[in-house]
């Protein structure tokens, strides 16, 4: 009946950061508008209009659609990044990296193939973190 637009969506999202904690596992796909910390395991793909952070003991199988990353734990498929990737000294990355910009720290595993570009497109959250309208970085 009453349906809220996807700007007050995010606005009521901002500061919220979703969290799955060390020794959970999560065999599927999760779709946030809010930023979201993981410490333990998804087997599956990620979208999110917000920051995603993958803690020291966190660990991704599967592809991964957000605005912004930490990654600190291990990745292996493809990621695309809309703005700023940062990659910590202890991460383990293996796959396909597309990001906005791009910051390794030394130390870390960085086995992937990577794109910059400098006209990347914004998340589509409803349609299922499909990309929409161009944007400059």
């Amino acid at each position: 009946m009453f349906e809220k637009s996807n700007k007050n969506l995010i606005k009521e999202q901002f500061g919220k950061t979703n969290r799955i904690v060390e020794g959970t596992v999560i065999t599927g796909d999760i779709t946030s508008l809010a930023d979201f910390r993981l410490d333990g395991e998804l087997n599956g793909n990620f979208i999110s209009g917000g920051k995603i952070v993958i803690g020291p003991t966190g660990k991704v199988l599967g592809n991964i659609t957000c605005n912004n990353a930490d990654i600190e734990g291990r990745f292996e498929g493809t990621i695309q990044v809309t703005e700023l990737l940062n990659i910590k000294a202890k991460a383990s990355i293996k796959g396909e990296v597309f990001v906005g910009k791009l910051a390794v720290e030394p130390g870390a595993d960085f086995s992937a193939s990577c794109v910059m570009k400098d006209t990347i497109k914004t998340l589509n959250i409803k349609n299922g973190g499909k990309q929409s309208e161009e944007k400059t970085a």
